[in-house]
């Protein structure tokens, strides 16, 4: 295509524009135009800011003004031609010819439709129309949504109208738009219009917020703007921070919101009045300086440093400088990009530009210059970005690069934390001020022979700095000294390093506790005391004492380890530090050389000194090792004193005074965090006390049970001499059988180290428990409970839920057993209507949320009316369901006195307001109903009769209440006809019959008086016949009944609540049906009487934000994907078999009978919107967390109502009152803001991903809602492209995505964990003073909401010392309702985010951060680097660390259960393994962090006991606990295959030695495993009781509960183990699918081979070996006692995952798993083929581990390959071919059989390759020929030298785990190998043993598949709990698409 010229627009006055254009431009005829709408949205990336904002308006006003909207095109053409001359940006060249050819299209047809004689007129005139429109209104801020967009409208397309007019007056034309010149300035804002024009909002008329901003634009005092090359004045601080500064304009927008915001709500809770404020209060600026400069503060003081926060003397000019202070801040913060994740250089950063702004404001003076000092980095607006930001940066990005995407070890680059924690030294300030690029520190490099372009950072920087600063310099008369080549920092502090002496390292004094304890234990055992007394006699307290020989030798073990594991962050290190380290080295030596010299030389040596008071010690004897001992305690009695004073240890850790520096430089590193985190004294006494228990429980019980009953046979043991073995002994001349004992002892040390664990699961369950019961958890725990609570529910509401200043300052009394059942006083009776009108919403949200119908919504609705104010409550009628018929009934057949019939029925209070309210009721519609004076005064006088006869007590004698079931009857029929007015004359007839005759006993004066009546008309009016009409008959104009009713929405109400109380029967005591519906009830009516802090006004609430990062998951589902099938299902048909209710009340509420019905009427959208809130997508998520905003604005509503207010109902008074409606939404923007992180939006958008729309459309629903993004782009910057990132925050205005801020990036931000960093680069955009974080798979509801201004106050309350800076919460797992493993899942889920944290946060104060949903003190966070950590890989469990960041600088984290929010789980095996996987090398990656081994060192011993064993400590004790089944195997198999076993045995029994057979023969582990469940039934049973809990506890052992949790125990084993040695952490996405399909074999065996069908293989080979030698004298009895569990566990681990595979037993599905998985095995592999498809890819990627491994990882994967070759050593000894010889020979001669048959399979592999082909009967002779040879020599053998088929099946047992073996050693050697010939050879035969293993765990599945009725079972036990809940779950397996 041609280049496209545009000529020069001509500017006379009327000329017609643009007609210059030089390509001619031909058009159709234009008779038949319509206009269609130009793409505007999806642009070209690098034209998008410039040019969208022209094509919006021309398709916006195309019909009205066809003209306008071709010279917006145009305009937009010419700046897209000037912006990209070449076409040469991404799709820029496509845009423009569609663009130019719709100009050509439109060209002649709009000119005629032209309204005035040139296009400049043209313009004037429109744009003067919609000037004029918005100046006309642009000041009233109380209009109707449609008025707000209109005149939304005319202010954009007046903007954009001035915008093409002035470019078509000035000369420039639209070059200099393109050029950037004349870009307009954004009208767009975020929640504030700060500027001066636009549309008047109501949140600007709030007066918190005016005196805010008049604050901020107190620019008296300030510096001229000439000083800075600028005209005219400041507008405000900001404005003069940016200019003095060079930040980014949006980023100055950005943060002066933000502030203002901050500022305003601060000042909301300082003074009640709000409207009285004329001035920001000092007190404000105050507490946010203190919050905001807190890390500062305490920084300077670490470094020794003044603090550059300068304030003046003068009073009136103090509070404009700390906004200038605050503002810096936040701009630098807003800027920083990736820094931001280190809080101390952007303290560094701080600290030189605020000295720059003192020396500004105070006008100081250059001594060597003479002129005003100006900051370093001053100029353009992305001057702060470019030098500041940038350079740091690029380390940062450099580093990142070195870690090869994580898989590099931590040990070679720096992360986050590493150039962090640079800034902790004062070595930092080397860096200066400019900084020097050529420092070190900007060096990313570690070899200095790299001499690449990276060697140092921006290298072309570097030199013109150097340049301008040697000329500076020389200037100066400074000598320059000469420039040094950069070198590689290192690490700084700390390296982490794959080890398991990492655990030893970081929580030292807990395994030297258990270590020394075993010693002490063992000795004590060996004394056998009689009595704890006899610790004392001199012999056992002398050998006890030898522990601290062990003590020091361990310490001597940590300070090496200390200085290895250090030793490449030396360069960083403090000198003070590193001498630290080597005297401890040298003192830990003296003392392992001086206490066992001191311990030989004084044992048995006593010097006694005679006691001289009376005691009962009669002499005091002590040697010379208990001297050195004593001498040797001193500093831990210092610890231990300092302990139990915590106050003047943290005052100690944190002051930095020298003379405490010195005391605490041995014990303490110094370093920035980790000081002063201790607790109060009676949070430490109570931690101390649950350890207390937890260890003497521990060791009393290892003591009796574990290492007591082996000291008798161990000393058997020693005694026996056994001389013959069964095998070629290697080491004969051991004595004491070594080997024996410890084969025994083992496994018992082994559980000594992981029972801990258990013990701390059954005191969790204890605490938790009594916590739970305290807290009052579960009080309402069913539909009963809540039925007999409701009447309490208002007083709780209003001693919860409203504010005390509504209340009369109302307060609640603290304590555990504090009365929350007040009484509402009767002058606050409002508070019932409160309640009334909230329950009301809640029921209503219940029916939009489809948890309930019409019907159910009708009977669970609370009625508002005056009475509420009376104190009378009318009561959700399902409450009182059947109440009026019982009580109908007990008077019907009640015999006696009156008074025990009123109070039988009141007994029952529900019965009475049944019968109450019908009553009045009745009276009330007959009022309104009958009108004739006859009739009114009959009814009158029946009510007197009836209110007399109570009064007197004499109902029963006056009246026959047997006939109330008929009266009942013609009520309801009275009440049901309300068409027909013949129908209801004759029902009030009857019912008057039946009163008067029947019910009444003294009826007749009622007859009488209508008899009367009769005869008075009779004397007035002459009429020979009866009365016409009778009674309620109209006559003629006289009407007797007011019928029809009035159609008045309250009278309609009550009568259909009338017919309720009489009609409803039993059915509604199960109102609500859902069970959705009836557990957030009883939670939420739980929660309140729970301990809450009172709540403030929404005005002086606390202001917070959500943030969600979203990825690419799911945001709603499409039609498409509803109706697309996995194995034949769809997922709308899947959701309406699951959710079968709601799906019929989706259908009631869009008044449609089916699925076809519903998309004939085009209700797609609601389909999809129904379908996606009940995934795991990201509008269910939003739509959740919108809720906040819809609980404030009610909340607002009901701080400011009148009572009249209350009873129009909410929703009416905000349509009504648009002035009301505007504040609550004012109220609600201040206070609230909910931002998506999405962090691909930006691509979407350029790739037209349907996702991108998706989202515009959540942000057009949600109005409030934001959206942060990257957006990348390229731009031409001296003719060639560069890539461009930019943060960006849009929202929806009108229908289209509109920006609001883009902030330019230093590069991409992705450098870290993917989800932090997206939280990162979005936070900026966040407001307030809270920050909940919320996954994306979460979700939120209406009556949570109300309680979030609860939580909030609990900032303001202490735990213990502190506040808190984070507030955990509940979650609820809402996957768990179908399948039984999503309802296993959704109990431990539930269990730990329950009871489990419960005790974390009290008593053991060790709570951090799991993930979501809590609640960050905003403040604390942002200054201290965020809400997550993201260096990559070793923060995967990027959320944790936020909570361990959090605890290391001081902060608080509790946790509170009175709110919960929603999340979902993957509810397939497959996904929950990943999760698992996950979880596991996160756990890893923590064990080698600095943070976890800060907190091991740094807490005091018994809250590093909490911190082990509820983080890292619980995966680790998982893997030794396993480890212990390996050890306890091969010990056995050691003792059998050697013949010690039977040989000690057979002594054993000579001399009757009862205890030693039953030590060899015990089982070696214990089975306790089982104890760890026991949070999670005592968490049931406190919410649905303990039956409940009993009977789903069996039930889940029943539905295989154990096999999952056994399985599970093997993925996080493995990955945790794997990842501690060789690394190979990642993340991994599970999908988050919410349909349960059948896995094939084939992905079931890449995803669990090695973690567990190897292991479970490996387990069963040892139970068989041992099985096989074991018999001769051993019973089967013992052997199953000792094995049934491991044989439970090995089963578990191979089968597993095929017993949870739904269809796994279907035939027609075992064949298709059968022909996938031979093709998978049988492809081949190579570059681009996927592990899915090929085992040769898979088997690659297995190993991806070991080639990322150090030489030490894979010397210790030989070692343990080792292992396999036991086997054959010890069998082939056992063969009959060998005649019992012990000879070494025969082990070799094994050997020479395994390389037989290896060259055997080479052979035949090598014929395969040359004569298969071509030779194909050759080659068949060929193997024929093999295998007679081979059956020959099997015979001869068997003949000459006796070979049994029983030395076959050992063989086989022997060689096959050789094999193996040879198959790791090679993996681990790979790069040795990897060339040669016998790598080939490896793939062969590591396939060969895949296949195989694959057909051993196939076999059984197809044979379990052939049989009748496995399927049905298994699907039985998969699906229980949906079966329970009456759900199609047969259809959906058997696949079929339609119901």
């Amino acid at each position: 295509m041609a280049e496209i010229v545009v000529a020069e627009p001509i500017h006379e006055i009327e000329t017609e524009y643009p007609r210059p254009i030089t390509l001619s431009i031909t058009s159709g005829s234009s008779s038949d135009h319509v206009p269609e709408p130009f793409e505007s949205e999806r642009l070209p990336p690098n034209l998008a800011s410039k040019i969208q904002r022209f094509l919006r308006i021309a398709n916006l006003i195309e019909r009205e003004e066809p003209r306008i909207s071709y010279l917006c095109r145009f305009h937009a053409f010419e700046i897209a031609h000037y912006s990209d001359r070449h076409s040469s940006g991404r799709g820029v060249r496509q845009f423009k010819t569609s663009l130019l050819q719709r100009l050509e299209q439109d060209i002649e047809v709009t000119i005629r439709k032209r309204k005035e004689k040139s296009d400049i007129r043209e313009l004037k005139r429109v744009y003067h129309a919609y000037k004029d429109y918005f100046i006309k209104h642009d000041r009233t801020f109380d209009l109707e949504n449609r008025q707000r967009e209109n005149l939304i409208n005319a202010r954009n397309i007046a903007s954009v109208l001035f915008e093409v007019l002035k470019t078509v007056t000035n000369p420039a034309g639209p070059r200099a738009l393109s050029d950037g010149n004349a870009s307009q300035k954004n009208s767009e804002f975020n929640i504030l219009q700060l500027d001066h024009g636009g549309i008047q909002h109501a949140i600007m008329q709030l007066r918190e917020i005016k005196v805010a901003i008049a604050a901020i634009r107190n620019v008296r005092g300030l510096p001229p703007a000439q000083d800075f090359k600028q005209h005219g004045t400041f507008v405000d601080l900001f404005d003069f921070l940016q200019h003095c500064f060079g930040f980014q304009e949006a980023n100055v927008a950005n943060q002066k919101e933000h502030l203002i915001l901050l500022l305003a709500n601060m000042q909301s809770r300082q003074t009640h009045n709000q409207n009285s404020i004329s001035k920001l209060g000092d007190g404000v600026v105050d507490e946010l300086m203190r919050k905001l400069f807190k890390n500062y503060s305490n920084w300077c003081k670490f470094l020794g440093r003044n603090s550059n926060i300068r304030l003046p003397f003068v009073k009136q000019e103090g509070q404009q400088y700390k906004v200038l202070y605050m503002g810096l801040y936040l701009l630098i913060w807003g800027e920083a990009a990736n820094l931001r994740f280190m809080p101390e250089c952007l303290c560094y950063i701080y600290h030189h530009m605020a000295y720059e702004l003192h020396g500004v404001l105070s006008g100081a003076v250059s001594l060597i210059t003479w002129e005003k000092v100006m900051p370093a980095y001053g100029g353009d607006s992305h001057s702060f970005l470019n030098n500041v930001v940038t350079p740091l940066y690029m380390v940062i990005k450099e580093e990142a690069k070195k870690s090869k995407n994580g898989t590099a070890d931590h040990s070679s680059w720096r992360n986050y934390d590493d150039l962090n924690e640079y800034f902790w030294s004062p070595d930092c300030f080397q860096i200066g001020w400019p900084m020097h690029l050529d420092h070190d520190f900007f060096c990313a490099q570690s070899s200095n022979k790299t001499t690449s372009k990276n060697a140092w950072v921006s290298s072309n920087i570097v030199k013109k700095r150097k340049k301008r600063e040697k000329n500076e310099d020389e200037d100066q008369g400074v000598t320059v000294a000469e420039d040094h080549e950069p070198q590689w920092l290192g690490k700084s502090n700390f390296v982490e390093i794959h080890s398991f002496w990492q655990i030893f390292r970081s929580f030292d004094r807990l395994w030297s506790f258990f270590i020394l304890s075993l010693q002490a234990i063992i000795i004590v055992a060996c004394h056998d005391l009689g009595s704890p007394l006899q610790l004392f006699d001199s012999l056992v307290f002398e050998d006890i004492m030898s522990i601290f020989i062990t003590s020091a030798i361990l310490k001597l073990i940590q300070a090496i380890l200390d200085i290895i594991f250090t030793w490449k962050a030396r360069k960083t290190m403090d000198s003070s530090q590193r001498m630290k380290l080597y005297l401890k080295v040298v003192f830990s030596s003296i003392w392992t050389i001086v206490l066992p010299v001191c311990y030989a030389n004084s044992r048995r040596k006593y010097t006694c000194y005679p006691s001289r008071y009376r005691s009962w010690v009669e002499e005091w004897c002590f040697t010379s090792y208990m001297v050195a001992a004593a001498i040797y305690l001193t500093s831990n009695a210092v610890e231990i004193v300092l302990f139990f004073v915590p106050t003047i240890a943290k005052y100690i850790e944190v002051s930095n005074y020298r003379i405490y520096k010195i005391l605490s430089w041995w014990t303490q590193p110094r370093q920035y965090v980790g000081r002063g985190m201790q607790e109060s004294q009676f949070s430490t006494l109570k931690y101390t006390f649950f350890w207390a228990l937890v260890l003497s429980s521990k060791i009393l019980f290892s003591y009796c049970f574990e290492i007591k009953p082996l000291i008798a046979p161990t000393k058997q043991i020693m005694k026996i001499g056994v001389r013959n073995y069964d095998w070629h002994e290697l080491f004969p001349k051991v004595k004491s059988n070594a080997g024996a004992i410890v084969a025994v002892w083992a496994p018992i040390i082994v559980v000594y180290f992981m029972d801990t664990q258990i013990w701390y699961s059954v005191f969790c369950t204890i605490f938790g428990g009594l916590y739970g019961i305290l807290n009052h958890l579960g009080e309402i725990r069913t539909l009963g409970m809540l039925r007999s609570r409701f009447h309490s529910l208002p007083s709780a509401f209003n001693v919860c839920l409203i504010p005390p200043s509504s209340r009369n300052g109302q307060k609640k009394r603290k304590g555990f057993f504090r009365n929350r059942f007040q009484k509402v006083p009767e002058n606050e009776k409002n508070g019932v209507a409160k309640f009334a009108l909230v329950w009301n919403q809640i029921i209503s949200h219940f029916r939009l949320e489809d948890l309930i119908s019409n019907r159910e919504m009708d009977l669970m609705t609370i009625p508002m009316s005056s009475e509420l104010f009376s104190g009378m409550v009318r009561w959700p009628v399902f409450l009182l369901a059947n109440k009026f018929s019982t009580a109908l009934s007990i008077a019907r057949d009640f015999r006696g006195k009156n008074e025990v019939l009123f109070r039988k029925i009141k007994k029952d209070k529900y019965m009475y307001w049944a019968v109450k309210e019908c009553y009045e009721s009745l009276k009330y519609i007959l009022e309104i109903l009958v009108v004739g004076n006859l009739e009114k005064r009959i009814i009158s006088a029946i009510v007197n009769e009836i209110e007399e006869s109570i009064k007197r007590s004499s109902l029963l004698e006056e009246f026959k209440l047997k006939i109330l079931p008929d009266l009942q009857a013609k009520c309801i029929e009275f009440s049901g006809d309300e068409n027909y007015h013949s129908k209801v004359v004759r029902a009030l007839q009857d019912i008057f019959e039946i009163i008067t005759n029947d019910l009444m006993i003294n009826g007749s004066r009622i007859l009488d008086m209508l008899d009367s009546s009769q005869q008075n008309e009779r004397d007035i009016i002459d009429f020979t016949r009866n009365i016409e009409p009778q009674l309620f008959e109209s006559d003629g104009s006289k009407k007797s009944i007011h019928f029809p009713l009035p159609d008045s929405g309250p009278l309609n109400e009550q009568i259909k609540r009338f017919l309720l109380l009489l009609t409803i029967k039993d059915t509604a005591m199960d109102i609500p049906a859902n069970l959705e519906a009836r557990r957030r009830t009883s939670f939420f009516a739980t929660s309140l009487f729970m301990d809450m802090p009172s709540p403030p006004t929404v005005r002086n609430m606390l202001s917070f934000s959500v943030i969600t990062p979203h990825y690419m998951e799911d945001i709603n589902f499409s039609m498409k994907e509803l109706h697309s099938s996995q194995q034949d299902v769809s997922i709308i048909f899947y959701m309406q078999k699951i959710y079968p209710d709601e799906w019929k009340n989706f259908l009631e509420r869009i008044g449609c009978d089916n699925l076809d019905r519903l998309e004939d009427e085009s209700k797609e959208e609601d389909l999809r919107k129904w379908a996606s809130f009940r995934g795991q997508t990201l509008s269910r998520t939003v739509r959740g967390m919108m809720y906040y905003r819809e609980a404030l604005e009610l909340q607002a509503f009901l701080d400011i109502a009148e009572d009249e207010d209350i009873l129009e109902g909410y929703e009416s008074a905000k349509r009504g009152n648009r002035a009301l409606s505007a504040q609550l939404e004012a109220i609600a923007d201040m206070k609230f803001t909910y931002v998506l992180s999405c962090q691909s939006f930006g691509s979407q958008k350029a790739s037209r991903d349907p996702h991108h729309q998706d989202i515009i459309d959540l942000m057009k629903r949600y109005p409030s809602l934001r959206v942060a993004y990257i957006e990348e782009k390229e731009e031409i910057v001296g003719g060639k492209l560069h890539k461009v990132y930019s943060s960006k925050l849009v929202k929806a205005v009108n229908g289209y995505e509109q920006e609001i801020y883009c902030i330019k990036l230093p590069g991409p931000p992705d450098i870290g964990e993917g989800k932090p960093e997206n939280q990162n680069h979005g936070i900026i955009f966040t407001r307030g003073e809270a920050l909940q974080t919320i996954d994306m798979n979460q979700d939120n509801y209406l009556e949570e909401a109300l309680k979030m201004r609860n939580l909030l106050q609990q900032f303001l309350r202490c735990q213990g010392q502190r506040l808190p800076t984070i507030l955990g919460l509940r979650e609820h797992i809402f996957t768990g309702s179908v399948s039984s493993l999503a309802w296993f899942m959704s109990y431990q889920e539930t269990s730990f985010v329950t009871i489990g944290q419960r005790l974390l946060a009290n008593p053991l104060r060790v709570r951090f951060h799991y993930g979501h949903p809590d609640v960050f003190d905003r403040i604390f966070h942002i200054t201290r680097g965020g809400i997550s950590k993201a260096s990559k890989t070793i923060n995967l469990s990027e959320d944790i660390f936020a909570g361990f960041n959090s605890t290391l600088r001081r902060g608080c984290i509790s946790y509170h259960e009175y709110l919960q929010v929603g999340k979902g789980r993957d509810p397939g095996l497959n996904q929950i393994s990943k999760f698992e996987a996950k979880v596991a090398n996160g756990n890893s990656e923590q064990t080698l962090s600095r943070d976890i081994f800060r907190l091991g060192r740094q807490f005091d011993f018994f809250r590093m006991l909490s911190c082990y064993f509820t983080t890292i400590g619980f995966y680790f004790s998982s893997l030794i606990s396993v480890i212990g089944i390996y050890v306890f195997l091969y010990g056995q198999l050691y003792l059998v295959l050697s013949g010690l076993e039977k040989a000690l045995l057979f002594e054993a029994r000579v001399h009757n030695i009862q205890s030693l057979e039953t030590a060899l023969a015990s089982q070696s582990f214990i089975q306790l495993g089982l104890l760890t469940g026991l949070p999670m039934v005592m968490e049931i049973g406190l919410e649905k009781g303990f039956l409940t809990a009993l009977k789903d506890f069996v039930l889940m052992q029943l539905q295989l509960a154990a096999v999952f949790f056994t399985f599970s125990l093997g993925t996080k084993i493995h990955h945790y183990g794997r990842t501690i040695l060789h690394g190979g952490a990642k993340y991994r996405p599970t999908g988050r699918k919410v349909v349960v399909f059948h896995a094939s074999f084939t992905e079931n065996y890449r995803l669990y081979s090695r973690s567990h069908f190897v292991k479970g293989f490996e387990l069963i080979l040892l139970l068989v070996v041992y099985d096989l030698f074991r018999r001769s004298y051993q019973s089967s009895m013992v052997y199953v006692l000792i094995t049934y569990s491991i044989w439970f566990m090995s089963i578990t681990w191979l089968f597993a995952p095929f017993l949870f595979n739904p269809s796994g037993f279907l035939w027609g599905t075992i064949v298709d798993d059968w022909k996938d998985w031979n093709k998978w095995i049988k492809q081949q592999g190579g570059i681009g083929v996927q592990q899915d498809k090929s085992w040769h890819s898979w088997w690659d990627d297995e190993q991806a581990h070991l080639r990322r491994s150090g030489l030490g990882s894979r010397l210790i994967e030989i070692l343990l390959s080792l292992r396999f070759f036991i086997y054959q050593y010890g069998l082939v000894y056992h063969l009959d071919i060998t005649q019992q010889s012990k000879n070494f020979l025969v082990y070799v001669l094994s050997w020479v059989v395994i390389l037989a048959f290896v060259l055997l399979a080479k052979a035949v592999n090598l014929g395969r390759q040359l004569f298969s082909a071509n030779y194909q009967l050759g080659f068949r002779i060929f193997k024929a020929f093999l295998f007679l040879g081979v059956l020959s020599v099997i015979i001869t053998l068997s003949i000459i030298c006796q070979l049994s088929l029983m030395d076959l099946i050992v063989c086989c047992l022997a060689f096959l785990p050789t094999g193996w073996g040879l198959i790791l050693v090679a993996q681990a050697l790979r790069p040795k190998i990897e060339v040669t010939g016998l790598w080939d050879f490896t793939r062969v035969l590591a396939k060969a043993y895949d296949y195989g293993m694959g057909v051993v765990l196939f076999a059984p599945i197809a044979i379990l598949a052939w049989l009748p009725n496995i399927d049905a079972f298994q699907t039985r036990f998969l699906f229980n709990e949906a079966f329970n809940r009456h759900l199609q779950i047969q259809p959906i397996l058997a696949g079929k698409k339609k119901p």
